[in-house]
């Protein structure tokens, strides 16, 4: 067994975390504070190679794979789970449904905007009474001519909303089979397309500088190359593309528990009371080695189901399990983090107490923590 990461990511690990401590972390704060959308920073993450790391090389991306996007992902969600959790759904759930279902047209026309970095991408499935039950999605895709006609309203949707947003993947039903099921297409519609508009950002516990809005189409007629993938295999192509969404949160709960971690350390060794640094006293000490153990069990889990993916092996039982744990470990990491930075943690202009406020979404986006344990149990009890 061989627990190194490749040299190859170590080093785009590196670069990534100098780019994310010079270029996000002094102004993350701000960000958040204003409620803005830093779009300008994209173009240089594709700089860097890393807004189509999933897809292949013949369509601009980098094809680096599950391990080394994890490896980027603890860089970025260090500086700021914001930024990290646009990148993550621009790369996931909004590319690899084009990636993996696209027609050659398709990519070219979508996919090579997505992956160079020229543009975001966004995924449309949550609607205001569908979220953990995918399959009762209300908005409806028609045929109506040589096209479709769609009608319905999504509801958190990142990355849809942004100066460079090309569009937006959704989920819609297509009608009803023989045998009383309902079937469900895949859709891809570009920004100014008649019909579909934008409710205004949402203000939301965290995630403050993150672009998540409603969106709301009304007889939005698209032509029939918008249909990715087969008509009927809608639902199915969005879950098997979750899988990866899964680890990719994982990764992102990750680095918010490291960095919970790290800000607790400094704390603990630069603060005194009675005449003693924090760290010196046993009750923080063990709330220092709870945290530290949990960060590892969670790395290796998230790495675990990373190298699966890699390998072309079945991992959506190890992206549940990643998504799961690290999300709990992130809360518990952010919640002891403020208890062991006292007032200092309460306070807004703490770093810590944007962490805190970010930390409690990852058990709830890309699946809860309900779905993934139902995810699990399915796996086990097979």
């Amino acid at each position: 067994m061989d627990f190194d990461l490749p040299e190859e990511t170590l080093a785009l690990q590196r670069v990534c975390r100098e780019f994310a401590a010079k270029e996000i972390e002094p102004h993350a704060a701000d960000w958040s504070e204003r409620e803005y959308f830093p779009s300008e920073i994209f173009p240089r993450f594709a700089a860097l190679g890393i807004m189509g790391m999933l897809i292949d090389e013949k369509y601009g991306g980098a094809d680096a794979g599950y391990v080394s996007y994890v490896a980027v992902m603890e860089a970025i969600g260090g500086a700021d789970q914001s930024i990290a959790a646009a990148w993550n759904a621009h790369s996931t759930i909004a590319s690899l449904p084009l990636a993996a279902f696209g027609t050659e047209e398709q990519k070219q026309r979508w996919l090579v905007p997505l992956a160079t970095g020229t543009n975001l991408g966004a995924f449309g499935l949550t609607e205001p009474t569908a979220g953990s039950d995918a399959a009762s999605v209300r908005t409806s895709a028609v045929r109506d001519g040589n096209g479709w006609r769609i009608n319905g309203t999504k509801m958190f949707i990142t990355n849809a909303g942004t100066p460079i947003s090309l569009g937006v993947t959704i989920l819609a039903t297509t009608g009803t089979s023989s045998d009383g099921r309902k079937r469900y297409g895949t859709f891809f519609i570009p920004d100014g397309t008649p019909g579909y508009s934008k409710g205004r950002p949402l203000r939301k516990l965290g995630w403050h500088a993150m672009d998540t809005r409603e969106l709301v189409f009304t007889d939005c007629w698209i032509p029939d190359d918008h249909l990715i993938g087969e008509e009927g295999n809608g639902l199915r192509q969005f879950l098997e593309v979750l899988d990866a969404g899964r680890i990719s949160v994982a990764a992102l709960g990750l680095s918010l528990a490291q960095t919970a971690l790290d800000l607790a350390l400094r704390h603990a060794n630069d603060r005194e009371q009675f005449g003693s640094k924090l760290s010196r006293f046993q009750a923080i000490g063990h709330k220092l080695a709870d945290m530290a153990t949990e960060v590892e069990a969670a790395r290796a889990l998230v790495y675990r189901a990373a190298w699966l993916g890699d390998q072309g092996r079945p991992f959506a039982k190890e992206a549940a399990m990643a998504k799961l744990y690290t999300s709990e470990v992130a809360n518990r990491a952010a919640s002891a983090s403020v208890q062991i930075h006292g007032g200092y943690g309460y306070v807004r202009e703490s770093a810590i107490s944007r962490f805190y406020a970010d930390a409690k979404v990852l058990e709830i986006g890309e699946g809860t923590s309900e779905i993934q344990r139902n995810v699990i149990a399915r796996h086990l009890t097979r």
